[in-house]
């Protein structure tokens, strides 16, 4: 499957990417992180464009993410339980994560794999207003999108092995215990710029 992804990435370019991204971040199984890193590689050997393909990455991501946002707020959570039916522990789970962190779930949720797909439904179904949720959700997705082109660029031929290590429950667990560091070390510098303020 990498080699075709390989090629069609050669093949298609950004255009494929921009698609891929919308469709992987709404929730298709697109493995988009693999997608991201290979793109990030592709670009170090010089068979794709870094602009063209840095643009359409995020300009993919934050398409897929409002989209998401927009059948949150028109539909809201009975597409939820339609969509992860049988699976309610996913939707309880984001949800729980939500009423904790906030618009933060939206900045990280990317790195965290099944998150993605519901946080920016589960903004909209909470009438979390636009600006707040550009504000959370769009920060992360260039974040996501740089990292995951970042490890494909750097890893450059070894972009197999940075792939397999970004699939691995690891890297993934990694992820998310920086995840919640960050979100913690934000909220704590913005609780002190507040009391500070009063």
């Amino acid at each position: 499957m990498e080699r075709e992804l390989v090629a069609w990435l050669v093949r298609f370019g950004a255009p494929l990417l921009f698609f891929a991204q919308v469709f992987g971040i709404f929730g298709l199984p697109i493995p988009d992180e693999l997608l991201l890193t290979i793109a990030g590689a592709l670009i170090a050997t010089g068979r794709l464009n870094l602009s063209s393909t840095v643009v359409a990455a995020i300009a993919g991501c934050l398409t897929g993410i409002t989209l998401s946002y927009a059948v949150g707020r028109w539909v809201g959570l009975p597409l939820l339980r339609v969509r992860f039916r049988g699976r309610q522990d996913v939707i309880e789970r984001a949800q729980g994560w939500f009423q904790r962190f906030g618009g933060w779930l939206l900045t990280f949720g990317y790195f965290i794999p099944g998150v993605r797909h519901v946080t920016a439904i589960a903004a909209g179904s909470a009438c979390l207003n636009y600006p707040q949720f550009a504000a959370f959700a769009y920060c992360g997705g260039v974040l996501w999108c740089a990292v995951f082109l970042g490890l494909g660029y750097f890893a450059g031929d070894r972009w197999p092995e940075v792939a397999h290590a970004a699939r691995s429950h690891v890297a993934r667990g990694a992820m998310i215990i920086v995840a919640i560091g960050a979100m913690y070390v934000i909220a704590k510098v913005a609780a002190e710029r507040s009391h500070s303020r009063s």
